[in-house]
């Protein structure tokens, strides 16, 4: 007998203002060639669309990441380039796998969020011969940003086609010996493929690429999991990806969780964009973060399920095609202001960013949105009674009041395990600072 399944539609995010934008160039106020440029990215981004089975394909599954593209980098200088404009460390040794990082700007803004892998089926295997894995979208911006800064380094860089190499994640959250983890066992016995843990967060799966031009068995597009099966898990888990959910040129890497997602090494030399991100490390507190969001239209907030891994079994009784009748996710705009419900901020609490059906992620104010108390601070302004909304779309002050929904934020399970590590690191750091000082003062005496 086969298990219940439920499905969402799909769609994409783009904005109808933008689509629609020069029929209404009489009326349309003056923007900059920088944001002209944002937008025209932002309306060009593919959507997110498939019909998935929210019972089935959340706990296990395989698809192909066709919004995700490799480049390549290999040569004698590879592996110093790479390390002087990236996040993380390229020669730490528990990166030999592969490793999530970023491109930042000078001034510490993200550019692009890139998982790295050396390249173990290319014609150049080994430490100097890397993949580079990017939102589909901007994945020939960044071989434009490379190439410029290249100037005399001894490397070549290709943008590879999906008849070269392929990307599929894949996911067994019952079973790891499910039938998906034993098709990728028999590709990586051929030699044509190769499977990695997601270095973002062990738990949400694996990466596994595949040499197509070698590849005597390639894997069917018919019998995999739909795409928007692995999105939506991903919102679940709180994990942004892209530039879709990542701003170019505006967010912030710890707002957008690379550091709890294993993507800065905080204690590596130089690197463009280092100043800023170590000092907000060291001496900043991060307010707001990426949290995943459940959206609702009426009564009291949904309860969001206990912590732990059997949280995303609980979340799926909370899953939606809508949010309403004829309201989802797809149709909050991106960058839509979180407000309290009948109450203006100074500042709003929240920003949507991207979704499907009922769930999706936005950057929240913590303090505000969630019960967490940040370090070294009491608590803040967090309510359990205090309901927020964002709007579906339209203009403050116009004749036709906007559609809006409420929104819960939650902080993933695995977020908060990590928050508690590093709180036991810091705790015994004091410990030993503590003990070590009395030490000295002993010896003085």
């Amino acid at each position: 007998m086969q298990p219940a399944t439920r499905s969402i539609a799909v769609a994409g995010p783009a904005s109808a203002a933008l689509r629609h934008r020069s029929a209404r160039a009489a009326t349309t106020p003056f923007v900059c060639l920088g944001c002209r440029s944002v937008q025209r990215r932002q309306q060009q981004r593919r959507p997110l669309s498939a019909t998935i089975s929210t019972q089935t394909d959340l706990r296990s599954g395989l698809t192909k990441l066709t919004s995700r593209r490799l480049i390549s980098v290999s040569g004698p200088d590879a592996s110093k380039f790479l390390q002087g404009v990236i996040t993380n460390n390229i020669s730490a040794p528990h990166n030999a796998n592969g490793f999530y990082t970023g491109f930042l700007t000078a001034q510490g803004r993200v550019v692009h969020d890139v998982i790295i892998y050396p390249d173990e089926l290319g014609p150049e295997p080994g430490k100097q011969s890397f993949l580079i894995e990017v939102d589909a979208d901007e994945a020939v911006t960044l071989h434009k940003h490379i190439k410029r800064y290249k100037l005399r380094s001894k490397f070549n860089l290709n943008l590879l086609g999906p008849e070269e190499r392929a990307l599929y994640h894949s996911w067994n959250h019952v079973d790891q010996s499910g039938p998906w983890n034993k098709l990728v066992d028999e590709l990586q016995k051929e030699g044509n493929a190769r499977a990695v843990p997601d270095p973002r967060v062990p738990a949400f799966g694996s990466r596994v690429i595949v040499n197509q031009t070698s590849s005597s068995s390639p894997l069917a597009d018919d019998d995999l999991t739909p795409e928007s099966s692995y999105h939506l898990r991903r919102f679940l888990f709180g994990i942004p990806e892209g530039q879709a959910e990542i701003i170019s040129g505006t967010a912030l890497p710890l707002e957008s969780n690379m550091d709890v997602m294993n993507g800065i090494d905080f204690r590596k030399g130089c690197y463009v964009g280092q100043e800023l991100t170590i000092r907000t490390k060291h001496r900043g507190v991060v307010r707001k973060r990426i949290l995943p969001c459940i959206l609702y239209s009426k009564g009291a907030a949904p309860e969001i399920p206990a912590d732990g891994p059997g949280q995303l079994e609980a979340l799926e009784k909370l899953l939606k095609p809508e949010v309403e009748e004829g309201v989802k996710a797809e149709m909050i705009p991106q960058g839509a202001s979180i407000d309290k419900v009948d109450k203006k901020s100074r500042s709003a609490p929240g920003k949507w960013l991207r979704g499907i059906g009922n769930v999706g992620l936005a950057l929240c104010r913590l303090e505000v949105m969630t019960d967490t108390v940040l370090p070294g601070e009491t608590p803040g302004m967090y309510s359990p009674e205090q309901d927020f909304v964002v709007s579906l779309g339209g203009e403050e002050g116009s004749e036709v009041e906007a559609k809006k929904v409420k929104v819960k934020a939650f902080v993933p399970f695995w977020l908060k395990d990590v928050w508690r590590i590093e709180a036991e690191k810091a705790e015994e750091e004091r410990r030993m600072r503590e003990e070590l000082l009395r030490d000295r003062e002993s010896d003085v005496e």
